[in-house]
């Protein structure tokens, strides 16, 4: 399946609006298929950045370290598969070395190359976790996210 060209996708956004009873040529819409398309273009950035690359930069020599590496709070946005709403959180690593270390901001940027794909939280977990295992060859790793779901909160439910 070839993806869509811009204008294709600003077309859709087009479809969008008149399908939910407004008109694209209105004032305030007139820039907004453009926008949309630019404001997904970078929601879903990640699936132009490879993890493994980011991870490929790091120390071998860890002589004498034996504790984990933790990272707390990393801040993420996120968008649901299901209904391409917002989830928003933070996200806690934690990984036992076996023979490299990375920087901790490549633990960052992990998070946000999973985290600006379509995803679901549980999904985002693993994704991190079995990421950081392999590419680092870690001895083991620990991921926890806490999230606000906006498919959760703006409809259906209406709960946090």
């Amino acid at each position: 399946m070839s993806k869509p060209t811009k204008q294709e996708a600003m077309e859709a956004v087009e479809v969008l609006l008149r399908w939910a009873g407004d008109n694209p040529a209105r004032f305030g819409l007139q820039d907004t298929p453009k926008r949309v398309v630019e404001a997904f273009e970078e929601y879903f950035q990640g699936y132009k950045q490879d993890p493994a690359k980011e991870l490929s930069k790091n120390f071998n020599d860890i002589t004498g370290y034996k504790g984990p590496v933790i990272i707390r709070e990393i801040p993420f946005e996120s968008h649901c598969e299901h209904h391409i709403a917002p989830f928003i959180g933070k996200v806690w690593v934690a990984y036992l070395p076996s023979e490299k270390v990375c920087g901790l901001s490549k633990l960052a940027r992990v998070v946000d190359i999973f985290a600006k794909r379509l995803q679901n939280q549980e999904m985002l977990t693993r994704q991190i976790s079995e990421s950081i295992y392999t590419n680092l060859n870690a001895k083991g790793v620990a991921v926890a996210i806490d999230a606000v779901h906006h498919c959760m909160t703006t409809r259906g439910v209406h709960k946090h």
